[in-house]
C-alpha cells in the first residue's frame, strides 16, 4: 500500500477552514430557522425546492437529488412536512412506483414567512461578509468541489 500523501500546513488550514466554516454556518442557519419558523434547515430546503418547481411538485427521487439527501432521509422529512400540512405526497401518474411531493398553500405561506429571515441570515453571514471578488471565488470554489464530488460519484 502506498504511503498517504499528507496535507501540508497550508492545505490543512484550507481544509479545516472549509469544514469549520460550513459547520458553523449551517448550525447558525438551522438554529435561526428553528427559532423563527419552527423548522430545521433541511425542511426549509425541501420547501424551497418544491416552491421553485413547476406546479410546486417534484418526484421524490428528483427532490432527493436536489436536496442532496438520501431517499430514506428525504422520505422521513417529507412525512414530517405532511404531518404539518405543508407538503402532500401522491403516487406518480406515469410511474406507479414513484411518488410526487407537492408544496401546499399552507407550506408556501410558511416558506414565504420564513424566507426573509433566512435570506437576512445568509446575507449577514456570507454575502455581506465577502467582497465581490471573494464572492466570485467562493462560487467558483463551490462549483469546482461539487463537480469533482459528483464526478467521482
Amino acid at each position: 500500500m502506498a504511503e498517504p500523501r499528507w496535507l501540508t500546513d497550508v492545505e490543512q488550514r484550507a481544509w479545516r477552514a472549509l469544514v469549520e466554516s460550513s459547520r458553523a454556518l449551517f448550525e447558525a442557519l438551522d438554529r435561526e430557522l428553528q427559532r423563527d419558523a419552527d423548522m430545521p434547515h433541511t425542511y426549509f430546503e425541501v420547501l424551497v425546492r418544491l416552491s421553485e418547481a413547476p406546479e410546486r411538485s417534484l418526484r421524490m427521487s428528483e427532490l432527493a437529488d436536489l436536496t442532496l439527501s438520501s431517499r430514506s432521509r428525504l422520505s422521513h422529512a417529507v412525512a414530517r412536512l405532511e404531518e404539518r400540512g405543508w407538503v402532500e405526497r401522491r403516487n406518480c401518474e406515469t410511474d406507479r412506483r414513484g411518488q410526487v411531493a407537492t408544496l401546499t398553500d399552507a407550506g408556501f405561506a410558511v416558506l414565504r414567512d420564513a424566507a426573509p429571515g433566512h435570506v437576512a441570515a445568509v446575507r449577514r453571514y456570507v454575502v455581506d461578509a465577502l467582497d465581490p471578488a471573494q464572492l466570485a471565488a467562493l462560487t467558483e470554489i463551490g462549483e469546482t468541489i461539487r463537480a469533482r464530488v459528483e464526478g467521482d460519484g
